[in-house]
């Protein structure tokens, strides 16, 4: 297995960790997604390279003044919200309906917002719009593809979950052309 892969499935098993955690003290089962590995592997990812609790609640908090802005780099030229987070979407999405619940969007927060979102440099505004999720949030939407951050990205820039296969589908970052790119990362972990 390729360090890169290793990282994906390390950062990928840890979330999905955290999901579980938070789906047993809640008391409910909203779902989620399965990965391979053992669950030493598992919860070593977790103790290393899992984000704290504090930083997966803010990613999931909905911004008031989100700005998506766009920076050119190894993938191309792609989409990142306000605080330089990188934005992916979900191949599973066929609509600009969510598909990522429960576990997923612990994994992989929604980016939601409490006012319009706004266009940077580079990007379409007339491609940006929002969806109402299940739970009744705003998420940021981009020729119409909902989008999301990656509780894998522990900086600013990082594009660690591309090309991730997890809850059922791929994950890719967003061109500002409105298309997914599908192009693998050449340099994992190092990000814009």
């Amino acid at each position: 297995m390729t360090p890169y892969r290793t990282r994906v499935l390390t950062a990928v098993s840890a979330t999905v960790l955290i999901a579980g955690a938070v789906t047993a003290c809640s008391g409910s089962d909203n779902g989620g997604g399965s990965t391979s590995g053992t669950a030493e592997t598992a919860s070593a990812a977790a103790a290393t390279s899992a984000p704290p609790a504090a930083e997966v609640a803010a990613s999931t908090s909905p911004s008031a003044a989100a700005k998506v802005n766009s920076s050119k780099g190894p993938l191309g030229t792609i989409l990142f919200d306000h605080k330089g987070r990188t934005l992916y979407v979900f191949d599973k999405d066929k609509t600009s309906k969510s598909t990522c619940e429960g576990g997923c969007a612990t994994a992989w927060p929604p980016f939601t917002v409490t006012a319009k979102p706004t266009a940077g440099k580079g990007v379409k505004s007339n491609l940006l719009s929002t969806s109402t999720r299940s739970d009744g949030k705003k998420q940021v939407t981009y020729h119409g593809h909902p989008l999301y951050r990656f509780s894998g990205d522990p900086q600013p820039g990082n594009t660690n979950g591309q090309g991730v296969n997890a809850f059922g589908a791929k994950w890719y970052v967003m061109g500002t052309d409105g298309k997914q790119i599908t192009k693998k990362s050449q340099n994992p972990g190092t990000g814009y």
